[in-house]
């Protein structure tokens, strides 16, 4: 990522080992987060669960990136990430997921974000290690573009 995009991930806004239900709880408890860090109002998440019943955010290496539809954009205060990691993976229209990266973003922002996630998932070993990251500074560090990684 940018060092740009890398500043959208607050630690705060990682929650490692997280227990959850199913698709639908994930995309709450990543909506949840957002709001708790300020980036977004409570009405995203009404938005990113009404984008994950139009398509799914599932990208690839056991990785969802949930994020709003176009009407979601509105309760967007600033661009920001949330990672949740969880405990087991749950199904996610026939996929295991075990991480999910949720976006808020103004304008087109997320353009960038996600491609820049793209770049992570065709790397196995970085899409391996997000999976299996322990802390909310391995995960931020594992975010950064291969260029830019803090040893």
């Amino acid at each position: 990522m940018s060092e740009g995009t890398a500043g959208l991930l607050e630690p705060r806004a990682v929650r490692l080992g997280e227990h959850v239900a199913d698709r639908a709880a994930a995309v709450r408890r990543c909506g949840e987060l957002l709001v708790e860090t300020g980036a977004v109002k409570p009405e995203y998440i009404d938005a990113m669960l009404e984008r994950e019943r139009d398509i799914s955010t599932y990208v690839g290496e056991g990785v969802a990136i949930p994020h709003a539809t176009l009407a979601g954009k509105e309760a967007v205060l600033r661009d920001a990430l949330a990672v949740v990691g969880l405990a087991e993976p749950v199904d996610w229209d026939g996929q295991p997921v075990s991480v999910c990266v949720a976006i808020a973003a103004r304008g087109d922002g997320h353009l960038a974000i996600l491609a820049e996630l793209a770049e992570i998932l065709l790397d196995p070993q970085r899409a391996r290690a997000l999976r299996e990251a322990d802390t909310a500074d391995d995960v931020i560090r594992l975010l950064r573009p291969a260029g830019n990684a803090v040893s």
